[in-house]
């Protein structure tokens, strides 16, 4: 699979972008702007937020379109979008933090935790292999089996997600515009934050129908799977905490990028997050898609590289096969990893 791959982005850097439409890659950091903006463009997503962390600080954050279109309002550096499915890496940390503490075991059944799946342990709904004849064996992204992990916490620690991830990562990291779903009463009176104010500075939802932008509302739902709310600089800043130690043990963040070992090799997922080595390099990665909603984050530990985009419609994800670890298939990841990984188009 790496061969190929290597082949893939190595085609990418010369000659016109199969998948982009855009010739070679970015040069400067300007050039990715406008590339991005005309990706943006080309899937019809109304508005969409950008950053970058590089060597423990954010090197680079982009808003692009509009929040609101009806209004004519354009996205902002503050303006939150929802996560969907990026919302597992924030419950995995939470997870990993629990097992740390012997609260609970990665290698527990999740019977003991009230969750009737016989044979499945705790690291195989994050893990996201528990399914298939024989728990562990076999991947299939299932987001409702994550979400089976909301149980596992409060049986194991007596408190919810909504908590914890408010008192052990948002609120330690200041992530000031970081909230649990706004629509769900209960799990967002955690981030302390007034539900009105908040909703005002969030972009508006938005899907595709007819190849026109339509006025849509968010899931309702907040979960281990899905539902926390942030802004492209506050994932940013998860992001260095996780390289920084801050929020998870070295040993932790390490259990979560490693990629899940079957008996028959290596599966492209690890804890909460997809983890493959592309050209030599390890890269971490995680997608969100959810109604009017999709999200990207790509981590390239070893070089302490994040990139972080969201959306306020399906477009980013719903076109590619990123469920079955095809992270190339978007043009998006494309145009960062062949412009900041592997080549060396300088951040500020």
């Amino acid at each position: 699979m790496c061969a190929v791959v290597a082949i893939a982005i190595a085609a990418c850097s010369e000659g016109t972008n199969q998948v982009t439409g855009l010739p070679g890659y970015a040069k400067s950091l300007s050039e990715f702007e406008s590339r991005l903006d005309t990706l943006r463009v080309r899937l019809k997503i109304p508005g969409m937020s950008a950053a970058i962390a590089s060597n423990g600080r954010i090197a680079w954050q982009k808003p692009f379109g509009l929040a609101d279109l009806s209004a004519n309002a354009p996205v902002r550096d503050t303006t939150a979008f929802h996560l969907a499915s990026l919302t597992k890496m924030f419950a995995t940390v939470v997870l990993l933090r629990l097992a740390d503490s012997g609260v609970i075991a990665l290698d527990d059944p999740v019977s003991k935790y009230g969750v009737q799946l016989a044979g499945v342990r705790v690291r195989h709904l994050m893990s996201m292999t528990s399914g298939g004849a024989v728990p562990g064996e076999t991947f299939s992204y299932d987001g409702d089996r994550f979400a089976l992990l909301d149980q596992v916490i409060r049986q194991g620690s007596g408190r919810t997600f909504a908590d914890l991830v408010n008192a052990w990562i948002i609120k330690p990291l200041a992530l000031t515009r970081t909230a649990p779903n706004v629509e769900d009463a209960v799990s967002f009176q955690h981030s302390g934050l007034d539900a009105g104010a908040y909703r005002s500075s969030m972009a508006r939802p938005y899907t595709l129908s007819n190849g026109a932008a339509t006025a849509s509302r968010y899931p309702g739902l907040f979960s281990t799977a899905a539902g926390l709310i942030s802004t492209s600089a506050d994932v940013a800043r998860f992001s260095l905490a996780l390289d920084a130690g801050t929020i998870l043990s070295a040993g932790a963040r390490t259990q979560m990028y490693a990629p899940t070992r079957s008996s028959r090799g290596d599966l492209p997922y690890a804890l909460g997050c997809f983890s493959q080595v592309y050209q030599d390099v390890r890269v971490v990665w995680a997608y969100g898609l959810w109604t009017a909603i999709s999200s990207l984050i790509i981590k390239v530990p070893e070089r302490g590289l994040t990139f972080v985009v969201l959306a306020n419609n399906e477009q980013l994800s719903a076109p590619y096969r990123l469920g079955a670890g095809a992270l190339l298939d978007s043009p998006v990841a494309r145009e960062f990893l062949n412009a900041f990984v592997f080549n060396n188009t300088p951040l500020p």
